[in-house]
């Protein structure tokens, strides 16, 4: 199986690059993972709603280039579902089990996601109703995604 992080923007902050690289060093022990960065689009200050739907749709088409047909999709929406990190590594097992061999996860931009790659998504996830930076949501992810490993295996870690 393999794991695909789809990331609209890029990493700059060195802390948060340094933790995502640890979670990532750790997550290959289980499972192939990928880190994909896609440009973010350049907003206007003040932007329409249209302007920023025109941002989304280009952000997520970029995305969507990404992901192949067969692909599983967790899409990280604040209005998606939310799920504990045991329901979470249940989904991620049933994946694995039902045969899809890439998971994808993909975090949008500032301004979250396009309808299209909002079609798309087999499950849209949320982590909390309130709001995080996209950079920082990177970091929160793949060590989420590292717990449910770490939980499918029945290794301890730390709670």
């Amino acid at each position: 199986m393999k794991i695909k992080m789809i990331c609209v923007g890029k990493l700059k902050e060195k802390y948060l690059v340094q933790g995502v690289q640890e979670y990532v060093k750790r997550i290959k022990g289980y499972s192939d993972i990928e880190m994909i960065e896609v440009n973010d689009e350049r907003i206007v200050e003040n932007a329409s709603k249209r302007e920023e739907m025109i941002v989304k749709d280009k952000e997520g088409k970029k995305v969507l280039e990404k992901i192949k047909p067969d692909d599983f999709v967790f899409l990280l929406d604040v209005s998606g579902k939310e799920m504990d990190s045991i329901t979470f590594s249940k989904k991620i097992e049933e994946c694995m089990i039902h045969g899809k061999s890439t998971i994808v996860f993909v975090i949008g931009g500032s301004l979250g996601h396009g309808q299209d790659i909002l079609k798309r998504a087999d499950v849209r996830l949320s982590f909390s109703p309130m709001t995080f930076p996209h950079q920082l949501m990177r970091l929160i992810l793949v060590e989420q995604i590292y717990r449910a490993f770490k939980i499918m295996k029945n290794e301890t870690y730390h709670k």
